[in-house]
């Protein structure tokens, strides 16, 4: 109650001219950013937008520090202090918001000189990734789709500030997401192999028919990508120690029968695309199970019903939909 109190009296100062937090370095429930002074409106936004914005998704409060007698100064050189008030784990996304904005007006403000960094602490701390120009544009994606995906699926914070990736989170979510990234960037250059995933707790298997692998897939991945979205996961085909391709769904959400986010959304999903494939080739394309064999089989004969009918499904724009006569060329 008394940081609320703190909070409240801070922002309504705002109102009447600077604001400067004494003994800001002793507390433990804020972090200060240096930003350079001609980055500051960009920061702001009009009428505290952008700021705005950032403390909604972090659950942050954040504003610049300065003494009255600062008034005015910095103006076309230096730079001034944003102090974020809040959790740890929203103060380090907002910062590393503020860092990647930043970085993109001014580059090297916060990246001349760093190096990489994996932390062995268990609790909350942040890793290092330095990647190149055509690694930073295939794991960014369209408007950050492909970043937004590999931070949701593996639980951890992931950000990159100019070509400098840092990942933030328990030791766990860290070593989680730094996997993800390199399993992405290792699908640009063939398929990915991953022998076992029977320890994990984060990854579920399942053996798509031949038949459906491209329906389930979609035109250059358009469908996974679908799914992914959808239900927040990380999806693609990798080989095992057989060499043998197979889909593998990993998030840090398990999921339920009744959430439409994770592991077991994702495979509801799938299931249904497979059996609606073997519907419309009337059966055939059969033999394996599209479940992981470590699952109970699906018995024979009447499809399996889901959660979610065929008619609520939404595919993606670029998917057109035919009927089974036409994809088959007309049954006999």
């Amino acid at each position: 109650r008394k940081r609320a109190r703190e909070y409240m009296k801070w922002l309504f100062e705002q109102l009447e001219g600077p604001v400067w937090v004494e003994g800001w370095e002793d507390r433990d429930d804020c972090t200060m950013v240096d930003v350079p002074s001609d980055c500051i409106g960009y920061i702001t936004g009009a009428r505290r937008a952008t700021l705005g914005v950032m403390e909604e998704e972090w659950g942050v409060l954040m504003f610049f520090m300065n003494k009255t007698e600062d008034k005015g100064r910095g103006r076309g050189g230096g730079s001034e202090k944003l102090i974020i008030f809040g959790p740890t784990r929203g103060r380090r996304g907002a910062e590393l918001k503020i860092m990647s904005s930043v970085e993109t007006k001014t580059p090297g403000f916060f990246t001349k000189g760093v190096r990489e960094k994996t932390s062995d602490e268990r609790g909350f701390d942040t890793d290092r990734l330095i990647l190149q120009d055509d690694e930073l544009s295939y794991s960014l994606g369209k408007q950050g789709t492909t970043r937004k995906k590999l931070e949701g699926a593996a639980g951890a914070i992931l950000a990159y500030v100019g070509h400098v990736a840092f990942i933030a989170g328990d030791r766990k979510q860290r070593r989680r997401c730094q996997e993800f990234l390199k399993w992405l960037l290792a699908q640009r250059r063939g398929s990915v192999t991953i022998k076992d995933v029977s320890g994990r707790d984060d990854a579920t298997e399942m053996h798509v028919p031949e038949n459906c692998k491209g329906w389930v897939t979609g035109n250059r991945g358009s469908e996974l990508r679908r799914m992914e979205a959808e239900t927040g996961t990380y999806m693609f085909m990798a080989l095992d120690e057989r060499g043998e391709e197979r889909l593998i769904i990993f998030c840090h959400d398990a999921g339920s029968k009744v959430s439409p986010k994770g592991r077991m959304a994702a495979e509801r999903l799938v299931n249904e695309m497979i059996q609606e494939k073997l519907r419309d080739d009337g059966g055939r394309g059969g033999g394996k199970d599209s479940r992981s064999p470590s699952r109970a089989p699906v018995r024979r004969g009447r499809a399996r019903s889901y959660s979610v009918s065929p008619s609520q499904r939404r595919r993606s724009p670029s998917r057109r939909r035919y009927n089974s006569r036409s994809r088959s060329g007309g049954r006999r």
